[in-house]
């Protein structure tokens, strides 16, 4: 019985040692499909206008006039994330405003610690699909915002909801969250 078995090993050595390695080249693929999923995802939000990302500057002023015809409802809401020490909030939940009209907000932060620290607004539109409409003419969230200890500030956002916002959206949430950055700002 002995003498059957041998003549199989090589050939099933051969099976196994050919599954290992499909197996670590699945392993492979996979570990370089998590690095690009970052990117393709940023891609496929910038195509679709999913996720809700806002752009990271200034937009240019609106050329295309007032829809006086429609008024949508802009929200606002604020949080700060875990460990950061701030109040931070608008200073209105909301506004009205016409298509293509300029609008001026505020947003009241103070630094509640002991220690001067630096922070970050990241924002987000809901629905996603809005994101490419709400155009930011000024905002806060353009540069980072150190606040001493004790300091408050109002910091302001003008906006306007371009023309072309489709016909079923009537109301636009703006969500900012502040993070603490102080560690990864140049001193």
């Amino acid at each position: 019985m002995s003498t059957e078995q041998q003549p199989m090993q090589p050939e099933n050595n051969k099976k196994v040692a050919k599954t290992v390695k499909k197996l670590m080249l699945v392993v492979f693929a996979m570990f370089g499909f998590g690095f690009a999923l970052v990117p393709l995802y940023d891609v496929f939000c910038d195509i679709t206008g999913l996720n809700g990302k806002t752009s990271n500057s200034a937009a240019n002023v609106n050329a295309d006039g007032i829809d006086e015809s429609r008024t949508i409802t802009v929200q606002f809401i604020s949080r700060t994330a875990k460990g950061i020490p701030w109040q931070f909030e608008p200073m209105v939940n909301e506004v009205k405003v016409h298509p293509g009209e300029m609008k001026l907000v505020k947003f009241y932060a103070k630094n509640e610690s002991l220690n001067d620290i630096v922070g970050q607004a990241v924002p987000s539109v809901s629905p996603g699909q809005a994101a490419i409409y709400f155009q930011k003419i000024e905002c806060f969230c353009f540069n980072s915002q150190p606040l001493k200890s004790q300091e408050d500030v109002e910091m302001a956002l003008q906006f306007y909801v371009d023309t072309e916002l489709p016909q079923e959206v009537s109301t636009i949430t703006l969500s900012y969250t502040l993070y603490d950055i102080t560690g990864s700002v140049e001193s």
